[in-house]
């Protein structure tokens, strides 16, 4: 009924492992033609882009967006970007509603490479370090977080929550 994405590593490796794995086009099929929704967890999400600066290979193309190393040429900020972090709803979506009752809303990240969204009206959730990025996008059935929800106690937990709710 629904799929969720995760992605632990590198673009590239999780790209490879699923063509590998003979899911890639199955799991097209479901979320483009089936509309099947998806979850899409930190690399799953960036998974959903077009590319990634981490890597050669092409993504799933889902968001028109694409992935992109955090530069911090102050090196005040420490780079991957790791630990508790506020996350801004920008769009009224279930899955992300509950996030505007939390205040402030806080999500656990681990990550070296953001999502920019090309179409601003795709962003769901907003988050700052070093710069403002889409720490969560929905187009339609698809759905992507940069965060991780099974490391953000309550936040996360409210999170799945929603999405099984959907």
């Amino acid at each position: 009924e629904k799929l969720i994405l995760p992605g632990v590593g590198a673009f590239d490796m999780c790209m490879e492992s699923l063509k590998n794995s003979g899911m890639f086009d199955a799991l097209n099929h479901a979320v483009l033609n089936k509309k099947i929704p998806v979850l899409g967890i930190c690399v799953g999400y960036q998974m959903m882009t077009a590319r990634s600066d981490e890597g050669q290979l092409s993504g799933l193309g889902w968001f028109d967006a694409e992935t992109i190393k955090f530069k911090d040429d102050s090196a005040k900020m420490k780079i991957p970007h790791m630990g508790w972090n506020y996350i801004a709803p920008k769009q009224t979506h279930p899955l992300v509603d509950s996030f505007r009752s939390a205040t402030p809303a806080r999500a656990y990240f681990v990550h070296s490479y953001y999502v920019k969204a090309k179409q601003p009206q795709h962003v769901a959730l907003e988050t700052n370090y070093i710069q403002d990025f889409a720490s969560g996008m929905i187009v339609g059935n698809m759905m992507g977080v940069q965060f991780h929800p099974e490391k953000s106690h309550r936040f996360g937990m409210q999170l799945f929550k929603s999405f099984a709710e959907l």
